[in-house]
């Protein structure tokens, strides 16, 4: 498994995340539900709230939102108007559906969407951003990636967005887990809000969390309770209290010396799985990476992202294929594919076996005619490091 955005839970999230918790109705939020019965749930729900806000330093957090796209919706939802603009990155420079894509999304038809894009180098380009948010005036503004194999600088998007008057909302689906561990900048200082999924680099269930931090607090005293209301009941129903109990379960692991330790190594895994994939010849979008994944564009292979990762399911090693910046090809059939080091760490895979999978990743690609022996070999890699010892 080496897509970016998934992991292994632990056995002790999956306890909670099957257990009896997913029977109960809990409409509400703690000590003001619609259903009886809560009084445990209550507890549950307040200790992930709690534990959310020790390890990311906010006053406020929700974490009823099912996933991360809900959350998004909630936040648009909280703070617009219709035809209000939202200044996101694009799709093929790295950005998510949700971050105002137009015409086919949610975010991009009932809202302006303003999109920005990384430069030629695969960068952001902090200034030209600045220069177009001045120009368009967006309510909103959303740093956030999915994939962006760089470190994204929070202080310069709040610089910009509290030149323009907007929101900031960063968007750390992708890296919450590094930016627990400190093995990422924070956006908490320089965010009004923040929202996550909780199943990526944090190891927990597929759920997701709106934080609201201080400096949002003090934009909008109100800010918490219209994020709230939006949510429920805006957006939805009952929250997943099972989901909910395992988030809890994942953000005390999250706090652990061990999660810090592995988060290193998750960075560690990548930086030299791309550096065995340049001395392969491949070519790195932004050149390299500061994270948990790597953006490949295949042009100079010959072939696209698609053939390629259907290529190396075959050979037991999966991918995802991916759009990259001014991709010409379309998004079914994209020019580059997209992996990362997060379930492998989680392993207990380190940089030796990054060399090993990054041979194989050149094998299928020049001689596709080899995949069923490379998946015998990855099989045998496999066995090595189990999921569950």
């Amino acid at each position: 498994m080496m897509i970016p955005s998934e992991n292994y839970a632990s056995p002790a999230v999956l306890a909670a995340l099957g257990s009896v918790t997913q029977n109960k109705y809990a409409e509400g939020y703690p000590g003001r539900r619609y259903y009886q019965g809560n009084e445990i749930i209550d507890q549950i729900e307040n200790l992930a709230q709690k534990r959310a806000q020790k390890l990311f330093g906010v006053p406020h957090v929700n974490v009823q939102p099912y996933s991360g796209s809900p959350a998004n919706s909630a936040v648009y939802f909280a703070l617009l108007e219709p035809q209000d603009k939202i200044m996101g990155l694009s799709l093929d420079s790295g950005g998510h559906l949700t971050h105002g894509h137009p015409k086919i999304t949610f975010s991009g038809r009932y809202f302006q969407s303003v999109q920005y894009a990384v430069g030629k180098n695969g960068l952001l380009d902090y200034e030209e951003i600045e220069k177009q948010a001045k120009e368009q005036r967006p309510k909103i503004i959303v740093a956030g990636t999915t994939a962006y194999p760089r470190v994204l600088d929070f202080k310069k998007f709040g610089q910009i967005a509290e030149k323009v008057g907007a929101y900031l909302l960063a968007d750390i689906a992708h890296i919450a887990g590094l930016v627990a561990a400190g093995v990422h900048p924070s956006p908490v200082a320089y965010a009004h809000i923040v929202t996550t999924t909780t199943h990526k680099t944090l190891r927990g269930p597929r759920g997701a969390m709106i934080m609201v931090t201080k400096k949002g607090l003090e934009k909008d005293p109100k800010l918490a309770e219209k994020i709230d209301r939006a949510v429920f009941p805006g957006l939805q129903g009952g929250p997943h209290e099972n989901t909910i109990a395992a988030m809890a379960v994942a953000l005390k692991e999250a706090g652990k010396e061990s999660f810090r330790e592995y988060a290193y190594q998750v960075v560690k895994n990548a930086r030299q799985l791309a550096s065995a994939l340049q001395k392969r010849g491949f070519n790195l979008v932004s050149g390299g990476t500061d994270n948990h994944l790597l953006l490949v564009d295949l042009r100079n292979k010959g072939v696209d992202g698609k053939t390629v990762a259907v290529a190396l399911e075959k050979a037991g090693i999966v991918v995802n294929a991916n759009t990259i910046p001014d991709d010409p090809n379309p998004p079914y059939r994209p020019s580059g594919i997209r992996l990362g080091t997060p379930a492998l760490t989680t392993r207990g895979m380190k940089e030796g076996q990054m060399e090993e999978i990054a041979t194989w990743i050149e094998r299928v690609i020049s001689r596709p005619q080899e995949a069923n022996l490379i998946r015998k070999e990855v099989k045998k890699l496999a066995l090595r490091f189990p999921i569950y010892p």
